[in-house]
C-alpha cells in the first residue's frame, strides 16, 4: 500500500532530498510548520521507511574513480535460490555501487566504478565471470554522464 501523505509531508520530503543536512529549524520554516511538529512528521516518515537514510553525494572523479561502466549479467539458472545467491555475491564486490534484477535477455544490471580500466577489466575477469552461475557478462564504458538525479521527482 502506498504512503498516504499530505502537502506538508510531500514538501518535508522534498526538501531533504534537495538537503539532507539542514537543521529541523530551517526545514520547518521552509515547509511553513513550527519545529516540534515537523521533527514528529520527519520521524514518522523515517519510521515508515519513506526515507530511509542520509548520505553525501562523492565526485567520484574527483576522488579518482576515473571508469564508470555497466555490466549486463546473465545467468545459468533464474531459479530463486540461483537468484539469490547471485545478489549475495555481489554485495561483496566494491567496485558494484548499484544492482539491477531485470526482466528480459539480462538478468542483472550492475553499474560499476573502477579507478582505471585495468582495474575494471581485472574485476570483470577475475570476478564477476568467474562468479558461480554466470553465463554471460557485456559490458558498457560510459563516456560522460549526462544526467544525474539520484532522487524521487517530488513536485510540490
Amino acid at each position: 500500500m502506498k504512503a498516504r501523505l499530505d502537502a506538508i509531508d510531500w514538501h518535508i520530503l522534498k526538501e531533504l532530498q534537495d538537503d539532507g543536512r539542514m537543521t529541523n529549524v530551517e526545514l520547518a520554516r521552509r515547509v511553513g510548520i513550527s519545529a516540534p511538529p515537523c521533527l514528529r512528521r520527519v520521524r514518522a516518515l523515517e519510521e515508515a521507511g519513506l526515507i530511509q537514510g542520509y548520505r553525501t553525494l562523492l565526485d567520484e572523479k574527483q576522488l579518482g574513480y576515473d571508469v564508470t561502466a555497466f555490466a549486463m549479467v546473465g545467468l545459468h539458472s533464474q531459479t530463486e535460490a540461483d537468484l539469490i545467491a547471485f545478489e549475495e555475491t555481489v554485495q561483496n564486490w566494491p567496485l558494484v555501487r548499484e544492482s539491477y534484477m531485470l526482466s528480459g535477455e539480462v538478468d542483472f544490471l550492475l553499474k560499476c566504478v573502477s579507478p582505471d580500466l585495468q582495474t575494471f577489466q581485472n574485476f570483470i575477469i577475475r570476478d564477476l565471470t568467474a562468479a558461480a552461475n554466470v553465463d554471460s557478462v557485456r559490458t558498457a564504458l560510459t563516456i560522460r554522464r549526462t544526467k544525474d538525479e539520484p532522487v524521487v521527482p517530488i513536485e510540490t
